[in-house]
């Protein structure tokens, strides 16, 4: 069995488990924070939405550096509604299934580097990333994202199992 075989099925999974929590999102309540210190509901959002990509970035080259010296560092553009988040999600989810699905076993224990203005932030096989960037990332920030959608009274969707809002059986 190939590396990509044993990790689309978990891929799989936690997106439409990510999609679920992003449905329920309300655009009025994109500006809202918990605390001054976190993000806006908006740019959590954003930032789900968004994470996918860091497949086709770990598959796709041979190293990333998200603020090059001398250059634009790498930010995804804001996002201003469901509508547009579900979108962008679903596009950036395609693009790493795909780039997971087409990858070779070489290629995924293959050393992909992270760099920040060209020093080395880290350096792993890029099965590595997909688990601990994509993966546990996306996982992370889907709870984050519950915890402020149950803070504004919004249903908490069923995840692993049932939630308080939702059952699943």
């Amino acid at each position: 069995m190939r590396i990509c075989d044993t990790i689309l099925p978990e891929f799989d999974n936690e997106m439409a488990g990510t999609r679920r929590t992003l449905e329920r999102v309300a655009d009025d309540k994109f500006e809202w924070r918990p605390h001054p210190k976190s993000s806006t509901m908006g740019d959590l959002t954003t930032h789900l939405a968004n994470i996918p990509t860091w497949a086709v970035h770990a598959l796709g080259r041979d190293s990333l550096d998200i603020a090059p010296v001398g250059g634009e560092p790498l930010r995804a553009a804001p996002l201003h509604s469901r509508e547009e988040a579900l979108a962008t999600f679903d596009r950036n989810v395609a693009a790493a299934r795909e780039a997971i699905g087409a990858a070779s076993d070489e290629r995924m224990k293959g050393t992909w580097t992270l760099l920040h203005g060209g020093r080395t932030v880290l350096s792993l096989p890029r099965v590595a990333v997909l688990r601990g960037f994509v993966l546990n990332h996306t996982i992370h920030h889907r709870a984050q994202l519950g915890v402020y959608l149950r803070l504004n009274d919004i249903p908490v969707p069923s995840i692993y199992g049932p939630s308080a809002d939702e059952a699943i059986f």
